[in-house]
Parts: C-alpha cells; sequence; structure tokens
C-alpha cells in the first residue's frame, strides 16, 4: 500500500502526522511533498517528518494563485510519475494534489473545515472521492460545491485528534526568554494572502495597540507581516506552538487552527475573523468555548487559573479510515 501526502500549510503538517503515523504503522509506504510556504517546511523538520518540497505560494491575487496551481499541479504530476504508482494521494484543503491525482488516476481524498473557500473546495470536492469533513458542517451547504454522496464526517474538531498524543512542554518558555510569572498572550495574524480573507482587519490593529507592552508572543504568516511588529516578541523559525497556547493567559487570532487548538487545550481564546463565519466557529461562539472580539477594549490579560478540567482526546485513527475510503472503494 502506496500512499502519497502533500502538505500546503503549516497547520496541515500538524493535522496529518498522526494520520501518517497510524497509516505507517498499518504497514503504508507514505510519501510526502510539501509546498514551501509559511512555516511548513521548518515544521516538518522539527517533526523530523521526511518530505520533498515542490513549489511555492504565488501569492493572494486569484490570477497568481490560478498560475500557482498550474505549475504546482504540473510539477506534482511529474513527481507522481517519477515516484509512482500511488493507491491514494490526499491532502488537507490541497488543490494541487487532488488535480495532479485525477491526471494520474490515482484514488483522492479532500479534507478540510471551513466550509467557504468556494474556489478550493469547487476544485477539491469535484475531483476527489472522498470528503472529509467536521460533522458540524451541514452537507447542504457543500452540495454546490459537488460534495454530495462523497462527505465522511467525524465528530468534533480535528485539533482533538492530532492533540489527542499532545502534552505541553514548558521548554518553549525558555527557548523564547518568556518570563513565567507575568501574564501571556499568544496572537496569530490574519491569513492577509487567503482567498476568503481579502481586507484589513481594524480590529486585530487595535489588538496589537492594546497589547504591546506586554508580554505578548506574536505568530506571524508571512515574512511581510514580521516587519509591523516591533515591540512584541516574534519567533524566528518554527516553535512548539501548542505548547505555547497551552500555557498562554490568552489567546487571540484571526484565523482557524489556532483557535480551535486553543479550544482544545482550555485555554481562553479571542477570534478576530472578519469573514463568513464557518460551522465549526458559529458552534463554538453559541456554546461559549471561542468568543468573537469586536472591541478591543475586551480584552484584559491577566493571570489565569487553571481548572483542570479534562480535555477531548479522539482517535486519529478514524480520520486514517475516512481518508481511506476510496483505496478501500
Amino acid at each position: 500500500m502506496r500512499i502519497w501526502v502533500d502538505l500546503t500549510n503549516s497547520p496541515h503538517v500538524l493535522v496529518l502526522r498522526p494520520v501518517i503515523d497510524v497509516l505507517r504503522a498499518r504497514g503504508a509506504e507514505v510519501r510526502v511533498t510539501v509546498r514551501d510556504f509559511a512555516q511548513t517546511v521548518q515544521l516538518c523538520e522539527r517533526l523530523g517528518l521526511e518530505h520533498e518540497v515542490i513549489g511555492r505560494h504565488r501569492g493572494s491575487r486569484v490570477a497568481a494563485k490560478a498560475v500557482g496551481l498550474a505549475q504546482r499541479s504540473a510539477a506534482l504530476v511529474r513527481w507522481g510519475r517519477a515516484h509512482g504508482p500511488f493507491d491514494l494521494a490526499f491532502g488537507h484543503g490541497s488543490n494541487d494534489v487532488t488535480v495532479a491525482a485525477r491526471l494520474l488516476r490515482i484514488p483522492c481524498s479532500t479534507m478540510f473545515d471551513y466550509e467557504w473557500a468556494t474556489v478550493q473546495h469547487n476544485v477539491n470536492c469535484r475531483l476527489a472521492q472522498a470528503v472529509v469533513v467536521p460533522d458540524t458542517i451541514p452537507p447542504e451547504r457543500l452540495e454546490r460545491y459537488g460534495a454530495r454522496g462523497k462527505l465522511r464526517r467525524y465528530p468534533g474538531l480535528k485539533e482533538e485528534y492530532y492533540l489527542a498524543d499532545f502534552e505541553p512542554d514548558p521548554a518553549v518558555l525558555d527557548e523564547l526568554g518568556l518570563d513565567r510569572s507575568q501574564p501571556l498572550a499568544v496572537v496569530r495574524t490574519p491569513p492577509v494572502v487567503s482567498l476568503y480573507h481579502r481586507f484589513e482587519n481594524d480590529v486585530f490593529a487595535d489588538v496589537l495597540a492594546r497589547l504591546r507592552g506586554t508580554q505578548t508572543v506574536v505568530l506571524p504568516r508571512i515574512p511581510e507581516q514580521r516587519a509591523q511588529l516591533d515591540g512584541f516578541i516574534v519567533p524566528e523559525r518554527a516553535i512548539d506552538a501548542q505548547s505555547l497556547i497551552a500555557y498562554a493567559d490568552l489567546v487571540v487570532s484571526a484565523g482557524g487552527t489556532m483557535n480551535r487548538e486553543a479550544v482544545a487545550l482550555g485555554t481562553p481564546v479571542w477570534t478576530t475573523f472578519e469573514g463568513r463565519m464557518g460551522a465549526v466557529d458559529e458552534r463554538l461562539i453559541a456554546e461559549g468555548r471561542l468568543r468573537r472580539l469586536r472591541d478591543a477594549a475586551e480584552i484584559d490579560l491577566r493571570r489565569r487559573e487553571r481548572d483542570g478540567a479534562a480535555r477531548v482526546r479522539r482517535d486519529p485513527r478514524l480520520l486514517a479510515d475516512l481518508l481511506c475510503v476510496p483505496m478501500d472503494a
């Protein structure tokens, strides 16, 4: 059994690492390709995940994304022919591997947990044989993408699966020179290169102004954001962000994955996302597990009480089973 996994963004390394481990434990040979974007390559190196770098992100413009999809998909087709045959290919929101798999006639799965990335889903849902999503997303929201009859749904958050074996390591606090006696905020910048997040986020700018002068670690997505973060602690390379979140007193993120990691780890978390809210975050907000930040004045950074509540831990073998459905068929 030979399986091809493609990773195109930093969170995907974390999401699919335990799935890869499960598949290898079952005797599969798993090959990994990676797009050079954000901290994706660094995270693979940090986690010891053997990989081959193919292509890079082409920018936020629709035309640039189209060129990037065509060029990287073609590069993946060449790589797949050279290293195949494969019994299955999959990624978390990777258009590139879905297109390449169709051209190479490889059974393919796709996975995501935000339903309003219209361009991405119109490609992936139509070309893949299995669409793996949280059961929180109403199926009717995905039918317009061509997902009817392909949905494989899982309970809970994807973060509860890939963090199932996770225990926080305090070494990250020393690595960043943090004072354990002082409150700690962790902030993730907006996904400015994403098609579904095309505007200035004024609330996020106010968050930075309010937290300036406190012990705040800011995790930028791209190098261009780093120049705007003077006065904050900004890691020079990929770090153990999950441990940092677990030890934080407050998390603020304009994206999605870090918010849900905070929820899964029991850390208070605010979202400044201004795009169309997905079903997963809608549910978390309704349950009071995630708060939507509309005014930075609401932020009160102070040491929090650790209540010791049990975390939800889910078995990543379920995700592996769902992603492998096309191969089983």
